[in-house]
């Protein structure tokens, strides 16, 4: 345990090929995104490690240098994220509990890696059609098991994967949403989808776009060390090639501010599908796959952080006695903070209404989280929505609370 406290494995090869990779973005030391630290555990060192991506350009693989210990991820702390936390989330789950039902209805077995609460397997359960959870974290495997989910305790790789469906028999449905690109070895992650899933069974898995990331021109916040991938559609072709599976269709859909939703299958032989040249087309025109586009793209963020900076920094000292506040413990705001050097010396707390985040800290800048009616404490706060994607329902939620809020911007 304390060897993986503080190292991370330097990457020196592609995640899906092997071949050599190349560095496209910095962002500094960064420690877990995803963590929330109790207040007995202040006084401790949480893991920090260089936060890097790197690229191969003939696989399309955007990943990080250096990968972290998957098992330390999500429980060495108590992991907060709940997929059913916000309003905005539980309407995009239900929106895609039913869209999938309905596309792919009387499945005998459903299996979602990655079940966090089990907010979403729940939906699936009926007299006709079991489920069955995988999840890494311990704490998320005791409130699916509350909400009546099977819940296996396991980051999901092949071998989990093999051990579930001589368990539990072949599934029809895999789903795995924001949780792929948290494999330290995607490939064998897909070896295991391939075994669970019967000989005409469907797996589909959601999560951020990198070209989505990239196309906001902010930095991208969803960089951390969870993440370990940055799916392109050209990356996802070739991971899941690897693995005997392919592409049978690709969406974008409005979540994570972009995201693609991959429906794929045991290889047929069939070909690259249409919508999957098209994308990786345009992901190559745009330059998703040029060192020369990355380092222009890193300069803009350094020049975006300063100038933030620059301006906030005139705000205090024009009002020493203001109040900042930052809204939604998010593991993009994490990033966010440690990217821009914020700690509790600036911000007085960061509000989220998520329970299992009150009462912590953030990681590495130590700033308690707290609940929005903070805001009812202050006569004119500043408030830093850090948690963009769903901004404006939490703006107007803290209106409510209190008026006077004066907001600033990322």
């Amino acid at each position: 345990m304390a060897h993986s406290l503080t190292h991370s494995q330097s990457i020196d090869g592609c995640l899906i090929s092997g071949a050599p990779v190349v560095k496209i973005l910095d962002l500094g030391q960064h420690a877990y995104a995803d963590t929330f630290v109790k207040p007995e555990q202040v006084n401790l060192s949480e893991p920090v490690f260089p936060l890097e991506v790197w690229m191969n350009a003939e696989s399309g693989s955007i990943q990080l240098r250096y990968i972290s210990n998957a098992e330390d991820r999500y429980n060495l702390y108590s992991y907060s994220y709940t997929s059913s936390n916000s309003k905005f989330a539980r309407d995009h789950w239900d929106e895609y509990a039913a869209t999938m039902k309905a596309r792919f209805p009387d499945q005998d077995l459903v299996v979602e890696i990655g079940s966090n609460d089990g907010y979403l397997i729940h939906q699936f359960k009926s007299d006709h059609t079991r489920v069955l959870g995988i999840d890494s974290s311990g704490a998320m495997c005791k409130l699916a098991t509350e909400r009546g989910v099977d819940c296996i305790h396991s980051v999901f790789d092949r071998t989990v994967g093999e051990a579930a469906e001589i368990t539990n028999g072949p599934a029809s449905l895999v789903i795995a949403n924001n949780v792929f690109n948290h494999a330290n070895d995607p490939v064998n992650f897909a070896q295991g989808v391939a075994a669970l899933l019967s000989p005409g069974g469907r797996f589909v898995f959601e999560l951020p776009y990198w070209l989505s990331t990239i196309e906001r021109g902010t930095l991208p916040d969803q960089v951390y060390h969870e993440h370990v991938s940055y799916f392109t559609v050209k990356s996802a072709w070739n991971l899941l090639q690897a693995a005997g599976l392919e592409i049978e269709d690709v969406d974008l859909v409005n979540y994570h501010g972009g995201s693609i939703r991959v429906i794929a299958r045991h290889a047929t032989g069939a070909g690259m599908p249409v919508v999957v040249e098209d994308y990786i087309a345009r992901e190559t025109q745009i330059g998703l796959f040029s060192v020369d586009f990355y380092r222009n793209l890193q300069r803009q963020f350094e020049q975006q952080r300063d100038a933030w900076l620059a301006n906030f920094y005139q705000i205090r000292l024009a009002e020493p006695d203001a109040v900042f506040i930052g809204v939604g413990a998010a593991a993009k705001a994490n990033t966010w903070l440690t990217w821009h050097g914020l700690t509790a010396s600036h911000l007085l707390c960061v509000t989220d209404a998520s329970e299992h985040k009150q009462g912590k800290y953030t990681p590495l800048t130590r700033i308690p989280v707290r609940s929005d009616q903070e805001f009812a404490q202050h006569d004119k706060p500043y408030a830093l929505i850090l948690s963009w994607n769903i901004s404006e329902p939490l703006k107007q939620a803290l209106i409510n609370i209190n008026p006077n809020i004066r907001f600033l911007s990322q």
